[in-house]
């Protein structure tokens, strides 16, 4: 292949747009799913990715910005869980799968009742290749106030995921830490709509973490790794779709896949740990 054909993709604006947002949106995601690993909440970025679509589609009835309506349904998603799992005899992942998958139905109903212009595919998969100016100031915003809270706050979140009691204890406040998770959570998955959608974000929220628990011994480590490993896979999963005339998304979910999947190899077959 000649120099001409592997820098092509880098010549249109569209793929340099697709380029753009693969990296703003890599960081948030990838500190963000080291957390969810660590505390098993794999399923809450499942729920919350999927239950953000009515207020997409009230959002956009109302005339008013998507990302209001996003992320007020992610927040109702993830209150309603705690409330539900925190008053009933009924486990947090069952709640959770009942919450988002009615809320998911509530948003197709809606959709399917009060016809709209936009594409019920680019919400529930992304258009990263339409990807525009907003976009990017909305997804770079999001992206720059997510990673530098949870870079500031990393330590009080490690605390209050593996011991919430000793957090109490140390004057952490838990239900802001717990909250400004779910918080920050529903944002990031704003972020990630016009990337990759609703379906598919659930795999930049959980697979980097799970690489790099494979990977590393330490959490500070794991965090770096995370990063590496989703802006590296986001960037060669869009350039891949470009040769392989694929839809972005779904190339960058299988690149990260691939690379789970070298990282539990090496983990089982030997390799040293950071």
């Amino acid at each position: 292949m000649s120099l001409d054909a592997l820098l092509m993709p880098f010549q249109f604006p569209f793929m340099q747009n697709a380029f753009w947002i693969a990296l703003l949106i890599a960081p948030p995601t990838a500190l963000l799913s080291c957390f969810l690993v660590m505390r098993g909440w794999a399923l809450m970025g499942d729920a919350v990715s999927h239950s953000i679509l009515p207020g997409v589609v009230v959002a956009y009835l109302a005339g008013i910005p998507l990302i209001i309506g996003a992320f007020a349904a992610g927040m109702a998603c993830a209150l309603a869980t705690g409330y539900l799992a925190e008053n009933s005899r009924v486990k947090q992942d069952t709640v959770m799968g009942v919450v988002f998958s009615g809320m998911f139905a509530v948003g197709l109903i809606l959709f399917v009742a009060f016809p709209s212009d936009a594409h019920l595919d680019h919400i529930l998969f992304g258009n990263m290749l339409g990807v525009g100016a907003e976009d990017l100031w909305t997804a770079g915003l999001i992206s720059a106030g997510v990673s530098a809270v949870m870079i500031v706050k990393w330590k009080d979140f490690l605390l209050h995921a593996f011991d919430p009691a000793q957090a109490q204890a140390s004057g952490l406040p838990t239900s802001w830490l717990h909250y400004g998770l779910l918080s920050i959570l529903s944002l990031t998955v704003v972020a990630t709509l016009s990337a990759v959608g609703l379906i598919l974000a659930v795999a930049l929220l959980v697979t980097p973490g799970a690489i790099a628990f494979l990977l590393v011994r330490s959490f500070g480590w794991m965090l770096v790794v995370a990063v590496a490993v989703g802006a590296v896979s986001m960037l060669a999963g869009v350039y891949l779709s470009f040769h392989l005339d694929a839809a972005p998304a779904p190339t960058i979910v299988l690149v990260l896949t691939g690379v789970f999947v070298v990282a539990f190899g090496r983990r089982v077959w030997g390799g040293t740990n950071v």
